[in-house]
C-alpha cells in the first residue's frame, strides 16, 4: 500500500521483480524504468432527441502503455531468454512484474506497481563507438503491458 508524506520521494531508489522476490539480484538491477501510465478511452456520445447540444462522454476501454527498462550490460541473458520465448509464440512469455518504489534508507516500499501480463517486444542493444570515453553499454527492453496497477 502506498506510504503518504507531505515531501515528495526520491525516483532514485527502486526495485524491478522481474521474478517474484528476485529485484535485488545484479540481473535485475535497471538504471531507468519510463514509460509507466495507464489511460481511460472516452466514448462521445449524444441522443437525438438530447435537450443540449453538446456530446456526452462515457468511460470505454482502459490500457496501459509500454514500458521501457534500461540496464548496463552485464552479460545476463534474461532480458534475450525471455525476447527469445516470446518470439518462438510462448504464452508462457507474460509475466506479472513489480516495481516498487523505496524510501531513501532502501527500508521501506512506498508504492508498487504491478505490471500485469508483460511482454517483451522490443530489445535494443548498446550504441558501440570506437572513441573512447566513459559511457556504459546500455540494454534497453520495451514491455508490453495490459494492465498497470497500484498499491
Amino acid at each position: 500500500m502506498a506510504v503518504f508524506r507531505e515531501t515528495p520521494y526520491s525516483a532514485f531508489n527502486y526495485v524491478v521483480e522481474l521474478e517474484p522476490g528476485q529485484g535485488e539480484q545484479v540481473d535485475a538491477g535497471f538504471s531507468d524504468v519510463s514509460g509507466l501510465n495507464a489511460e481511460v478511452t472516452i466514448a462521445e456520445y449524444r441522443n437525438g432527441n438530447s435537450k443540449v447540444n453538446h456530446v456526452s462522454k462515457i468511460p470505454g476501454i482502459h490500457k496501459a502503455g509500454d514500458v521501457t527498462l534500461k540496464r548496463g550490460i552485464i552479460g545476463a541473458q534474461n532480458l534475450w531468454n525471455w525476447l527469445d520465448e516470446v518470439r518462438q509464440g510462448k504464452l508462457s512469455g507474460k509475466r506479472n512484474i513489480s516495481i516498487k518504489l523505496l524510501n531513501e534508507d532502501r527500508s521501506d516500499t512506498v508504492v508498487t506497481w504491478r505490471l500485469k501480463n508483460a511482454m517483451p517486444i522490443k530489445w535494443t542493444g548498446p550504441t558501440l563507438t570506437g572513441k573512447g570515453g566513459g559511457d556504459v553499454a546500455i540494454e534497453e527492453l520495451v514491455l508490453s503491458v495490459e494492465t498497470v496497477d497500484q498499491e
